[in-house]
């Protein structure tokens, strides 16, 4: 599957948001790319706004349109709020989880794990970073000397960032569960869910 190999603090410069992580170039020049990036005076259609808040999102999960697409419809098909559905569905896909849990220090970096075949859910492999982790289900790394010792190198460096209410980790053992569906307020968007679907209800 493609994915976007490009330069990433363009990508955050554009949209003004960190979208791989923090980034102190993007604190340094907080406006966006090229020459004419610091003066540009551009303005956005409501059409336009919707698409910028697209991609947000899009590049933040890490996703390809199709994909992403996908996840809209099927929030689209369930029950509740659209939004904040597609919202929790891409946050519970096995790579946001895996990240989230502290495994990897990137999303990037928790997509080539489950990939790969580092992890397990409920004992079995899993190599779909687009499987979608259901509540009580318990997400390990494998016990292979490779898998632990790059969840552990993972684990140490991204010590400051605390685990979601909405899982717990057990260090020693590697392993997470999820034990509820995350709200709209604990995930905490980088983009307005809402324009979303507006603009893929046109």
């Amino acid at each position: 599957m493609a994915r976007y190999t490009g330069p990433r603090v363009r990508l955050s410069r554009r949209f003004g948001t960190p979208l791989f992580g923090p980034s102190k170039y993007l604190e340094r020049r907080n406006y966006g790319p090229g020459v004419h990036g610091p003066k540009s005076r551009r303005k956005t259609t409501e059409y336009g706004q919707g698409l910028i808040e697209k991609q947000k999102l899009r590049f933040y999960y890490g996703l390809q349109e199709r994909q992403f697409r996908g996840v809209y419809a099927r929030a689209l098909r369930k029950r509740g709020v659209t939004g904040e559905t597609m919202l929790q569905i891409l946050e519970l896909r096995l790579d946001s989880i895996v990240y989230q849990l502290g495994f990897a220090q990137t999303r990037a970096a928790a997509r080539q794990m489950v990939v790969h075949g580092h992890i397990r859910v409920n004992g079995r492999k899993v190599s779909s970073p687009a499987f979608a982790v259901r509540v009580n289900d318990v997400v390990e790394v494998s016990d292979s000397k490779v898998s632990r010792q790059m969840a552990t190198r993972s684990l140490e460096s991204s010590s400051g960032r605390s685990i979601p209410d909405w899982l717990t980790l057990d260090k020693d053992s590697f392993k997470g569960t999820l034990m509820r569906i995350p709200t709209r307020d604990e995930i905490q968007p980088v983009a307005n869910e809402q324009a979303v679907v507006e603009f893929y209800s046109r």
